[in-house]
Parts: structure tokens; sequence; C-alpha cells
């Protein structure tokens, strides 16, 4: 939220200046609370302690808000995790913190809860095209991952489509079922390696 506040002539200065990313975060918020359905402006204004007047300024409609609040999940939740992971040197490093970055992820709920929010209205026409872009784009960056560990291009895709269903089935396990996952960070730990390992096994030999 912007810092920037007004003087009025009897010296009282107005509440901070509401921008488009204070309106993204409120909406993703309530998506993670409520599903689409809870972003509706007028409780969103409530929640921010400002006017419709305001989110008006910043966006045409709701699909607008609904828009860019998805754009931004997109950005923040895959783009900014793959940035993060391109970061290591190694690729087997990349990897190994790739998987505990996103399967840690679903302990967050808030993250874990908009992620649920979005694929249980995968046919919203501003949410389908995120999500499809989403997905491939995160099956294709762990593909690579692969392929730089060896395996050849159709292989490296199959490992890779195995760890994004099983970080889509671990998120919503953590959703429905939370007990049934490691609970402490060492458990968590171990979880992740194990993973790892089944992911980078070496196909059986062929009898």
């Amino acid at each position: 939220m912007s810092e920037r506040r007004v003087k009025h002539g009897d010296g009282k200065r107005t509440a901070p200046r509401l921008t488009a990313d204070d309106w993204t975060s409120a909406a993703l918020d309530a998506m993670a609370g409520g599903g689409l359905a809870a972003v509706a402006v007028e409780p969103l204004a409530a929640r921010l302690g400002a006017t419709k007047g305001s989110f008006y300024w910043h966006f045409a409609n709701r699909d607008a808000l609904i828009e860019a609040a998805v754009l931004r999940w997109e950005r923040e939740h895959t783009e900014a995790v793959i940035g993060h992971v391109e970061a290591q040197p190694d690729p087997v490093a990349r990897l190994r913190l790739l998987l505990d970055l996103v399967l840690e992820s679903t302990v967050l709920q808030a993250d874990n809860s908009v992620e649920l929010a979005m694929l249980a209205t995968a046919d919203h026409p501003h949410v389908a095209p995120v999500l499809a872009r989403v997905t491939e784009r995160r099956v294709a960056y762990t593909a690579k991952l692969f392929a730089e560990l060896g395996w050849p291009a159709e292989e490296a895709r199959r490992r890779a489509l195995l760890a994004v269903t099983a970080y889509l089935g671990h998120a919503q396990m953590a959703h429905v079922a939370p007990g049934t996952l490691p609970a402490t960070e060492a458990d968590r730990h171990r979880y992740v390696e194990q993973v790892f390992r089944l992911l980078t096994a070496p196909e059986p030999q062929r009898q």
C-alpha cells in the first residue's frame, strides 16, 4: 500500500492511497478464503477501508480485477519460483530445491487455497488460459531439469508430469486431510528427499 498521504488545510491526513497491487492482493486473499465467488468489489472495499471509487480508479470492473489477480498469482507462484530455482548452479540442486519449494508451499494454506480455488473454477474465461499456461510452463520447466540430468526428452517430460501431478495431489491432500501428511519440518524434508529419489531413480532394465 502506498505511503503517500495528502495533507488538508486542517492538518489532518488522509488514509494511504490504495494501489492496484493492494486490490489484487486483497482479491487473492479473498480467493484463498472463499474461492472466486468471494472476489466482489464492495466486500473488498470494506476490507481495505476504501470506497468503490478507489476500485474503479484502477479497474474497469470485477473481471478486470480477477484477470489482474490471476496474472499476479502466475508471476509470484510460477515465474518467481523458477527464477529462484535457476539461481542454483547445479542441476541436481535445482531439481531438489524445486521439489522442496513447491511441496512446502502446500503447508502455506493461503497460497495453497488460491491455487485450489482456481482449479475449482478452471472454466472461468480469465482463469482457464492462465491455468493452462502455468501448467505447461511448470511441466516444461521441470522436464528441462530432468533433461539436464541426462534423460532423453520424452522420458524427461514423463518424469516432469509425475512431479507436477505429485505436487497437485499433495496440495489437495494438504487441503482436505492435512493430518495425513508429514507434520514436522524434518519429516517434510525426508519426504521431499524420498520423492526426489523416486523421480530420479534409473529405469528398470527390461528383460
